[in-house]
């Protein structure tokens, strides 16, 4: 079996990727099974620049805020704001931090310097303004959309004043309570203002959809990508406030279901930009469904990447990382029983494993689901081989230079 395993395992790099695939993906996934690890963001900043200078790759986009992320992408694209504004507040879940991200968003900056619009290196964020503890006010989405279309159309074409989504969205901190996470009761996503607030999110949006040729040729390509992307910001976060406030037993696995569905609408957003290397949790990037317990119940929900591909197919590719060791985190020599302890024992610190091949290696003998000792790592699930492109395997994660 371990000779059959060493044949699918190749060296990590933008042409092995390639020749893996059948055709280079619109969307490249690059999963990973932890977040922070220097290990695996320094070897996703190599990948991107192999696929950026072999294969035409011009975006990367991660899962942070898509609305902060809009300060990275001006950075990297015009100079404009501090390398060390950007990183502070460009990136939402304090992923500024990471030494990685810092390089990465430096070295764009560094190849976009002198070159043409046309082939400058864009960022992007594809989740929601969401934390774990809390969702954003929907105000900085709802007011630029309504900016932007009351720049270019008729006033009595707009459903609202400005000065009525202000009086509905009232105080911020309403929206951002903390604690209406666990309890329903405490989140205003079904007042009647609310309510309101759906509605005239959705005229919004149908208006810009109506309008699309008048707007179009009087926006550039980033303004109209933008207000598309203000679009379904709104919607999204009204959508997800909504079930916040619902008190039954299926309010957590909608609130799932929400984030991820705005997630997938940002990426085939990016799609129609152009070929996209995406980093994000192997949970959000996987065809197979998504489950963790969570609120004291198992949960299921179809990720970001099972709807992408469901819209792309052979469009959409998805690289799953797994880890062998983070001593740090307690997460020891894995079992050699487990898809990571198989591939734990061949002598390479990192490599590429075709998924299939292996999954057809071990079908006699299917691997034994890893458990972790600590909460921020999740193993590869065996039953998940086929489902899978090619796994990146890193051997071991040193302790974070943060």
């Amino acid at each position: 079996m371990s000779v059959g395993i060493k044949d699918t395992a190749h060296a990590v790099d933008a042409v092995t990727v390639m020749r893996l695939l059948p055709a280079r993906p619109r969307l490249l996934a690059l999963g990973e099974p932890t977040h922070g690890e220097d290990a695996l963001l320094d070897l996703r900043n190599d990948l991107f620049r192999q696929l950026v200078e072999q294969q035409g790759y011009r975006t990367i986009a991660m899962e942070i805020d898509c609305l902060m992320a809009l300060l990275v992408d001006d950075h990297v694209t015009s100079g404009s704001g501090t390398l060390d504004d950007v990183m502070e507040h460009g990136f939402s879940h304090e992923w500024g931090a990471f030494p990685a991200n810092r390089e990465l968003v430096r070295w764009m900056r560094e190849y976009n310097e002198g070159r043409p619009a046309s082939e400058r290196l864009r960022f992007a964020g594809f989740d929601g303004p969401l934390e774990i503890t809390a969702a954003a006010s929907p105000r900085q989405a709802l007011t630029a959309l309504h900016a932007y279309l009351a720049a270019r159309v008729d006033a009595d074409l707009l459903p609202c004043t400005a000065a009525t989504l202000d009086h509905l969205l009232g105080a911020d901190d309403r929206w951002t309570e903390p604690a209406a996470m666990m309890d329903p009761s405490r989140s205003v996503g079904q007042t009647p203002e609310a309510r309101q607030l759906r509605l005239l999110a959705d005229d919004l949006v149908a208006l810009l959809d109506a309008q699309t040729p008048h707007l179009i040729t009087t926006s550039t390509p980033d303004e109209w990508d933008r207000a598309r992307l203000y679009g379904r910001t709104a919607t999204g976060l009204l959508r997800y406030h909504f079930w916040m406030a619902d008190p039954s037993p299926s309010r957590l696995a909608r609130l799932l279901y929400v984030r991820d569905s705005m997630m997938a609408a940002n990426l085939l957003a990016l799609a129609e930009r152009g070929p996209t290397l995406v980093n994000a949790h192997n949970g959000h990037l996987q065809r197979d469904k998504s489950s963790m317990r969570m609120g004291g119940r198992p949960q299921e929900w179809w990720s970001a990447g099972a709807i992408v591909d469901a819209h792309l197919g052979g469009e959409y590719a998805f690289l799953a990382t797994a880890l062998g060791t983070i001593p740090h985190h307690g997460v020891q020599t894995p079992p050699p029983d487990t898809v990571e302890g198989l591939l734990y024992a061949l002598p390479e610190d990192r490599y590429l494993v075709d998924a299939g091949r292996l999954a057809a290696t071990v079908a006699d003998a299917m691997p034994a689901a890893r458990v972790s000792p600590w909460f921020g790592y999740a193993p590869l699930n065996p039953a998940h081989l086929a489902s899978i492109d090619g796994i990146v395997f890193v051997k071991d994660a040193a302790p974070s230079r943060v």
